[in-house]
């Protein structure tokens, strides 16, 4: 089966095999994510948008498994975008294995050797290879790539359910503390002024800067076109390069009408017409292709209107936000509304951080509640996001909303989020839980109102 691989490749592969095994792990800020992240038999398909971590979560994997008794030999690491390994197969991967077991034939017995394989989608055939890998047992398997719809519906499908799912996403608010070295609060719901003032601004530095690693600490220009870059790779590589589409200027048009007018009502069908209007030509069909590509490499995320039928979900317009609210600023320079936007974006991030499936709400005095979340455990919230409710006419539109809410959905825990706690309301509200966002997003372990 590997006869066909020359020795050059041969010998790099043992090379590239014993670097993984000898030189020092790399030291990154710790990841942080919820849920699982190994599953008995299964695969671990850690997936999320280009620069958002993935690797930086595989070594970490491996520093912990190395913290807790792991032997150096048993954490062999592979990258697959090494120009160098262009022209490997599937097949050829067992070659690597046999090298493996040949350099460190003696294992202790519970020593579970871990391989972690980046990129691996760029090798042709690879998903035989893992499943014969995790049939021969006795291994636990991590494998990244950048797009997901390559690392959910490709993997599961070719794994036949032997994947278990690990999303990465952009620095979440705690772990933006933590890289540049801000103290945790333990209980963030009691601070001092002076470290509510502290944390508040943290907290404001987050939502425009945004979490992507690499954008921390760039001056403003810097950043602008690193993650202008960063949506450029997306839209070229995981979109057109991907999926064979060729309509560039429609698939522009649409990330910047998305990215630009964050958590704004988004429709295929007015889109569609606008740009019809403006005299460029593309099928209707292809605008819903792009978006579900926009999807699946993690640049933008939608979400439904909460609906009994199909139907009356279909016929609403979806909510769109991108990946990370630092991308608003650099496509929405105008300053309208954007602090709010960012907000409400960072929530429904957090919200899909947790593993929660999402939609937002119409109540029936016409008002919107943004967030209805359903979290893994089964607990249920309804969440309105306000950047500033101390004025008393914006408070009590935002509180109704969420009450009116509420009775279609009377188990659900009732939410309002602000940006500061000088926006909360005045008034003592005993049905509905008040308090900034960040203060919610720190409360690590006390999302799910099941548990």
């Amino acid at each position: 089966m590997t006869g066909l691989l020359t020795p050059d490749l041969k010998q790099l592969l043992c090379a590239l095999l014993k670097e993984s095994l000898e030189v020092p792990l790399p030291t990154s800020t710790l990841r942080r994510v919820a849920g699982r992240t190994t599953l008995p038999g299964k695969a671990t398909a850690v997936i999320g948008m280009r620069r958002a971590g993935k690797t930086t979560f595989l070594h970490q994997q491996r520093r912990e498994r190395l913290d807790a008794g792991s032997l150096r030999e048993s954490l062999p690491y592979l990258n697959f975008e090494d120009e160098r390994l262009a022209g490997l197969q599937g097949k050829d991967l067992g070659y690597l294995i046999d090298e493996f077991h040949r350099q460190y034939p003696g294992l202790p017995d519970g020593c579970m050797p871990t391989w972690c394989f980046d990129e691996i989608q760029l090798v042709p055939g690879w998903e035989r290879f893992v499943r014969r890998l995790l049939d021969s047992g006795g291994v636990q398997i991590f494998v990244t790539g950048s797009s997901a719809a390559l690392l959910s519906r490709e993997v599961a499908s070719s794994l036949r359910g032997r994947a278990w799912e690990v999303p990465i996403y952009p620095f979440s608010f705690a772990e933006f503390l933590a890289h540049h070295d801000h103290e945790l609060p333990e209980r963030p719901e009691f601070l001092t002024a002076a470290q509510r003032s502290s944390l508040e601004h943290a907290f404001g530095e987050w939502l425009h800067c945004g979490g992507f690693p690499e954008a921390q600490g760039l001056d403003a220009g810097s950043r602008y076109q690193l993650l202008m870059d960063y949506v450029d790779v997306a839209m070229l590589r995981d979109v057109l390069e991907r999926h064979g589409l060729s309509h560039v200027l429609g698939l522009r048009w649409l990330v910047r009408q998305l990215l630009g007018n964050a958590a704004a009502p988004f429709s295929v069908e007015r889109f569609f017409s606008a740009l019809k209007s403006q005299g460029i030509a593309i099928a209707k069909d292809t605008v819903h292709q792009m978006l579900a590509h926009l999807q699946d490499c993690f640049l933008v995320r939608t979400v439904w209107v909460e609906a009994d039928s199909e139907r009356q979900r279909m016929v609403n317009p979806r909510k769109a936000y991108p990946i990370d609210p630092g991308l608003i600023p650099v496509f929405d320079r105008g300053g309208g509304g954007n602090l709010g936007h960012a907000l409400e974006t960072a929530v429904l991030i957090e919200l899909e951080r947790r593993r929660c499936e999402v939609s937002y709400v119409k109540a029936p005095s016409g008002f919107e509640v943004d967030f209805f979340a359903r979290y893994p455990a089964g607990g249920r919230e309804l969440i309105q996001v306000c950047a500033d409710a101390s004025d008393p006419a914006t408070g009590d539109r935002e509180l109704r909303s969420l009450r009116e809410a509420g009775e279609r959905f009377p188990d659900a825990t009732r939410r309002l989020l602000t940006l500061t706690h000088d926006g909360v309301p005045g008034s003592v509200v005993n049905d509905i839980v008040v308090q900034p966002a960040y203060e919610w997003m720190l409360c690590e372990g006390r999302g799910d109102p099941a548990e």
